[in-house]
């Protein structure tokens, strides 16, 4: 199984299919504006407020998106409570922190409307000093090779930004509430034959500081996390393609 590498050209604009584009929230009301500015018309945001303290639900309400909560902390917490609570055809997923743009999502959709790929992933190209910490790289690094020995997917990054159709990625029945919760959606989309892209997308220093990849210890967490995610079997029953 491979995974195809490109940069995205400037496609068409995708078709009638609605889109929802889940962006997990923790405390990033400075980057909001920015971020749900960056959604391309006719899409909604579902901007799922993980416990924040400094009136991101707020904000975002403000600007018009559509705001749930999940009170567990975790990264894969908020993105399968927007998932639960998508209602588009296609969901998105994409970090709330200003790191990476939400119009790059266009040509994701695109490929996944028109059915030429199941999973499109961003992989992420850093742009500025800072964007994208040497230690975060690492562990990115280490997480696809893993990644290629278990599935076969030539993947160069497991970042936030993607599309795929709603009702599928419900079939893949997600767990993991963690950090984990990218890299189990890919190994599953991979187990049940999924066809898997990724594009270059820039990389900008986010707003605000890391929840988990700015220091040593959140990333060793992360890829604790996400090997575990790894050690699942290969084979599994009743997962659709």
């Amino acid at each position: 199984m491979r995974a195809v590498t490109s940069s995205p050209s400037s496609p068409e604009p995708p078709g009638p299919a609605s889109v929802d584009v889940v962006l997990p929230c923790l405390d990033e009301a400075a980057a909001l504006p920015w971020v749900l500015r960056r959604i391309p018309p006719g899409w909604r945001a579902l901007v799922v407020d993980n416990g924040s303290t400094d009136g991101s639900d707020r904000v975002a309400r403000e600007l018009g998106a559509t705001v749930v909560h999940e009170a567990r902390r975790g990264f894969g917490a908020a993105c399968h409570t927007g998932l639960s609570a998508a209602t588009a055809d296609i969901v998105c997923f994409c970090d709330c922190d200003a790191s990476l743009d939400p119009a790059d999502l266009v040509p994701f959709v695109h490929e996944v409307a028109s059915g030429t790929a199941d999973l499109v992933l961003g992989r992420r190209r850093p742009r500025g000093r800072g964007a994208w910490p040497l230690h975060a790289r690492a562990g990115n690094v280490a997480l696809t090779r893993l990644l290629r020995r278990r599935t076969g997917l030539r993947l160069r990054d497991l970042g936030p930004l993607r599309a795929a159709r709603r009702e599928e990625l419900l079939a893949l029945d997600l767990t993991d509430r963690r950090s984990g919760y990218p890299l189990q959606m890919v190994v599953r989309a991979a187990d049940a034959g999924w066809r898997v892209t990724e594009h270059d997308v820039p990389y900008t220093p986010r707003t605000g500081a890391s929840k988990v990849t700015g220091t040593w210890r959140g990333t060793f967490q992360a890829v604790r996390d996400m090997s575990r995610v790894l050690q699942e079997p290969a084979a599994r029953e009743g997962v659709a393609s």
